[in-house]
């Protein structure tokens, strides 16, 4: 029997696709997200890169990768038929030193098992055709990947959606209802539903625990920083400069991106935030800094990453640091071309051993289900994840 009424936690473009999808299956149920910010998108989905990712990086078969592929082209569809503003600019992808060049071919073979088109591998003078300033031994062009105004998607969805979206609704409590479904009580009434569907992103964990789940995962926030490149000196990126990921470490490295609505941004690092929301160095929670610091997760994940984590906290406080990075692709960039620019938070899920995860997790329950896991490319990827959402649902 099809749900009569939905609610969806979390307001994000996770959630907001979600709400848009459950829509399309289910037309004459009432559907309700839950946002507790003032607006729509406040969070990840604002404070991200604004790249179309393709799908590259993904292990074949991995629901990161089918979900990544089917989600580029759905979003970039969706973009045009709403006028959103997005360019499919292409991304090169370096290898900088000859010991890349075996990982370099991996990800060419990757990108083709997952199915991206127009794939090449160039050498440094195929290379500086496209990025002039670039240096390395090798690249691989992803012709499919672009740049896009996340936050317009945001704001498109949440007046496509067929029901309300109440901003301002944190949820505090969530119990089930007497004839089934749940009850959830917010900071702006209760709401009763048939079916919930938590897309909290930063606070998914703490959105299950409210529902009974154990929370055998956490939600760590890592800060991610970025400096802007100065005006003068933005003619040494064109478009995309990413780097071959190095397997020892979870997190990809630095790289370059041209902004949709203008300027080119470096970044980011990841340290821990010491609050889910704390965009600057300044920002403290104290319940998300105890609760991050009580995981022993998190100390395990400390100790199989240590020089990793000691290299990210010092490149976070010194800029000729972070411009070493930034150098290997681009020597020509020094410190003085960089200014402070944005930051954003990932909500990382941490498994009980410490090892990161890297794909979707979903945990049931009856009459809802908890997207507990959404990493990168989760906002390229938001339409086809609402599909699967809802395929699960049924």
């Amino acid at each position: 029997m099809p749900p009569k009424n939905i609610l969806v936690v979390g307001g994000g473009i996770v959630g907001l696709a979600t709400a848009y999808r459950l829509g399309e299956r289910y037309p004459s149920a009432g559907i309700t997200v839950l946002e507790k910010e003032a607006a729509v998108g406040r969070h990840q989905s604002s404070h991200n890169s604004g790249v179309l990712h393709a799908g590259l990086y993904y292990k074949p078969g991995s629901t990161k990768a089918r979900l990544a592929v089917r989600g580029i082209r759905q979003m970039v569809e969706f973009c045009r038929r709403h006028a959103i503003p997005h360019e499919i600019c292409g991304k090169l992808v370096v290898a900088v030193t000859p010991d890349e060049l075996p990982r370099l071919n991996d990800l060419f073979q990757r990108g083709q098992a997952n199915g991206l088109t127009g794939l090449e591998l160039l050498d440094p003078a195929g290379m500086r055709e496209i990025e002039p300033h670039v240096a390395g031994v090798a690249a691989i062009r992803v012709p499919e990947e672009g740049i896009i105004d996340y936050p317009c998607v945001c704001a498109t969805l949440a007046t496509l959606i067929r029901g309300q979206v109440v901003t301002n609704a944190e949820v505090r409590k969530l119990w089930p209802a007497a004839g089934g479904g749940w009850v959830a009580h917010t900071t702006a009434g209760d709401f009763e539903a048939d079916l919930l569907i938590n897309c909290a992103g930063l606070h998914s964990d703490r959105i299950a625990a409210l529902a009974g789940l154990k929370r055998r995962l956490r939600i760590v926030p890592f800060r991610g920083e970025y400096y802007k490149i100065k005006s003068e000196r933005q003619y040494l990126v064109r478009n995309l400069i990413y780097p071959v990921p190095d397997p020892r470490f979870p997190f990809l490295g630095v790289h370059y991106t041209r902004l949709i609505h203008g300027g080119v941004e470096a970044g980011p690092n990841a340290v821990l935030a010491f609050a889910r929301e704390g965009y600057r160095k300044s920002d403290i929670n104290l319940r998300d800094l105890a609760d991050a610091l009580a995981y022993p997760g998190l100390w395990r994940f400390v100790a199989k990453y240590p020089r990793m984590c000691w290299a990210e906290l010092r490149r976070s406080f010194s800029r000729e640091l972070f411009c070493r990075s930034l150098q290997r692709m681009v020597p020509d960039i020094r410190p003085e071309d960089l200014e402070a620019g944005g930051a954003g938070v990932r909500a990382q899920a941490v498994g009980p051993g410490g090892e990161i995860l890297q794909d979707f997790e979903f945990a049931r329950q009856p009459n809802a289900l908890h997207v507990l896991n959404a990493p990168s490319p989760a906002a390229t990827a938001s339409l086809a994840i609402a599909e699967e959402i809802v395929a699960q649902v049924e």
